[in-house]
């Protein structure tokens, strides 16, 4: 197992056949482009993955084709995190049958637990099993953030290892790198917030952008890691419009567009996620092609 993550992790797409059904032909295609064009790692099934839509038996599904695609030349992380703290413990065991390396876990959606809520959620998923877990703090998806001092408390459990932080603030971000234990490693949960969670202390980013840019956005975080600030910051200012360019309606439906331009083709949206206007995939069209990606 890879206990490492790396620095940029691709936060992967499900792609689907017509009908709807997972293609899990596409889905190793896309796996192994990923992991050649940057990407050091990959969630699979989590949001950006339409998790709420998939069933246990398809999440599993995936992560056994995906494990058995690039396990061992890649980080194979599964998304298990829900709602419910014993659906997040019985898939969170089937992940570790499969064979991934890591499993994230989404803080429970709509039910917006207390702080000693989220704490003996985690701390109950993190007990269920040896794997490691990367928390994964998203208010605006999930209606509750995870607080510094709840994480750090987190952080006493041995498996407990990494935060995906998409708060969106950097006094956020300073508290936690200013409480946690320098092993405990803070991911970049927005893409363009990439760059200043670095120079905070960030180890990288949990990515949706990577899907595109997977190769130009590692050689931004080598840049910044090696003391090239000017580059690294160069390379941000070239990757801004791609990064805002992939959150112009929900995600992920700007990504699946931009992929399926560039011939990675990876299907529609299970509802109620519908896919891009003619006026968004323009927009996604004008950003490819600027960026020498059409």
């Amino acid at each position: 197992m890879i206990n490492d993550f790396g620095r940029v992790i691709t936060a992967m797409v499900t792609p689907f056949n017509k009908d709807l059904t997972i293609n899990f032909k596409q889905a190793r295609k896309l796996a192994r482009h990923l992991v050649q064009s940057g990407s050091d790692g990959l969630v699979i099934a989590g949001t950006t993955g339409e998790s709420p839509t998939l069933s246990k038996e398809e999440k599993i599904g995936l992560f056994n084709a995906i494990v058995e695609e690039v396990g061992g030349e890649a980080a194979v992380i599964a998304g298990t995190g829900s709602y419910s703290t014993q659906e997040s413990i019985n898939l969170t065991q089937a992940a570790q049958k499969a064979g991934v390396d890591a499993v994230m876990l989404v803080a429970p959606y709509y039910n917006k637990p207390s702080q000693e809520g989220l704490f003996q959620h985690f701390k109950a998923v993190a007990e269920s099993t040896d794997l490691p877990i990367i928390l994964y703090n998203i208010p605006g998806r999930t209606s509750v953030n995870i607080l510094p001092q709840t994480v750090v408390r987190l952080a006493r459990v041995s498996n407990i290892v990494a935060i995906k932080e998409a708060s969106g603030s950097m006094d956020q971000v300073s508290e936690l790198k200013l409480s946690l234990p320098d092993h405990f490693a803070i991911y970049c949960g927005d893409d363009s917030l990439t760059l200043p969670i670095l120079a905070l202390g960030g180890k990288g980013v949990i990515s949706v952008a990577s899907h595109l840019a997977g190769a130009r956005i590692k050689e931004m975080i080598n840049a910044y890691t090696s003391g090239n600030n000017t580059l690294a910051t160069k390379i941000h200012l070239e990757l801004i419009p791609i990064f805002k360019g992939m959150f112009i309606t929900t995600n992920p439906a700007p990504v699946k567009a931009a992929l399926s331009l560039t011939g990675l083709q990876v299907g529609g949206l299970r509802p109620p996620l519908v896919e891009v206007t003619s006026d968004e995939e323009n927009s996604i069209k004008a950003v490819l092609k600027n960026m020498k990606l059409l």
